[in-house]
């Protein structure tokens, strides 16, 4: 091929490079108007069916005095308050909740991940057990029981277990000196959710460490580390890069299987919210609500595990 024909041939090739470049764009902004405008007729067809059953998308009844109780508020509240400070208070105990159930079931999780690699054959089975059992049982089915078998089961107020830095009794724990009571509802949530997600996290877990070249374990017991040192140190953070991905998911599932909390009579925001579609009669305004509430809440959590996972990846240089 002359020099002249390759120099064409190039100019070809780059051209065609180019205009893939632009159809690529192109579709993009193709695709992009077709799911505005897809979205823009399902909102105006909402809005007119809507309007032909004699209602409005209108969340003016957030101000209306709720006029129910409720047994676990985090703050004042009273019946005569606004539906929207009787959300608020349901929020806060769904975060409450959340919150509490990541920590306890990331500590659990871990822990049962790493005993399920130990070389103690006991501890190794009993994780698996644990495991086995939990992963393959439904979380509502653990709900049930926990709230009913255990917590139910409990002696009355004033026959309570005392534990020394806290009592127990069929309407919740009490804290000894931080005058704190914690409701048998939002135990048996609390415990049910830990439980649950504590056994997945126990397989990421042990995934992420299998990840890890074996190579480093041996290389970390020549330099005289012992087994803790070479978990804590060596193998741990660079099993976090497999780990927090996929801890993603099980978080993001905690967030969202915390609505299950309505089944044992925990007043979460999901509970508050059925309360207000029957009150109000405005079942899509609240849906529309409580859609976004936990649309917010597990993009929050998927923003934040991604800026962590950030800091646990290779850079390259």
């Amino acid at each position: 091929m002359s020099a002249s024909n390759k120099k064409i041939f190039m100019d070809v090739i780059a051209n065609f490079k180019k205009n893939i470049w632009n159809w690529r764009t192109i579709a993009q902004l193709i695709f992009l108007a077709i799911v505005i405008t897809c979205s823009i007729l399902a909102w105006n067809t909402l809005a007119r069916n809507m309007r032909s059953s004699g209602l409005a998308i209108s969340f003016d009844f957030l101000n209306d005095p709720a006029s129910f109780d409720i047994a676990d508020t985090p703050f004042p509240y009273k019946a005569s308050d606004s539906y929207t400070k009787a959300l608020q208070v349901g929020l806060i105990n769904s975060l409450k909740a959340i919150a509490v159930s990541i920590i306890s079931a990331t500590v659990i999780g871990v822990t049962v991940g790493i005993s399920r690699l130990s070389n103690n054959w006991l501890l190794k089975q009993i994780a698996r057990i644990y495991v086995e059992i939990l992963r393959n049982t439904p979380l509502l089915l653990q709900l049930f029981f926990w709230y009913s078998a255990i917590f139910l089961t409990l002696p009355s107020a004033s026959d309570r277990i005392s534990l020394g830095f806290a009592t127990i009794a069929k309407d919740g724990i009490t804290i000894a000196g931080l005058n704190m009571t914690l409701s048998s509802e939002f135990c048996a949530l609390v415990l049910g959710l830990t439980m649950f997600s504590s056994a997945f996290i126990a397989e990421i877990v042990r995934g992420g460490i299998l990840s890890v070249p074996k190579g480093q374990t041996e290389a970390a017991k020549s330099l005289g580390l012992n087994s803790f040192q070479t978990m804590q140190k060596i193998v741990l953070p660079q099993a976090l890069r497999v780990i927090i991905p996929s801890l993603t998911s099980q978080y993001v599932n905690i967030a969202k299987n915390s609505s299950l909390a309505i089944a044992i009579g925990y007043t979460d925001i999901y509970r508050i919210a059925s309360t207000t579609i029957n009150q109000t009669g405005r079942p899509i305004n609240v849906i529309l609500i409580i859609m976004a509430v936990y649309l917010t809440m597990s993009l929050f959590i998927s923003g934040s595990m991604n800026l962590l996972n950030r800091q646990f990846q290779i850079v390259e240089r």
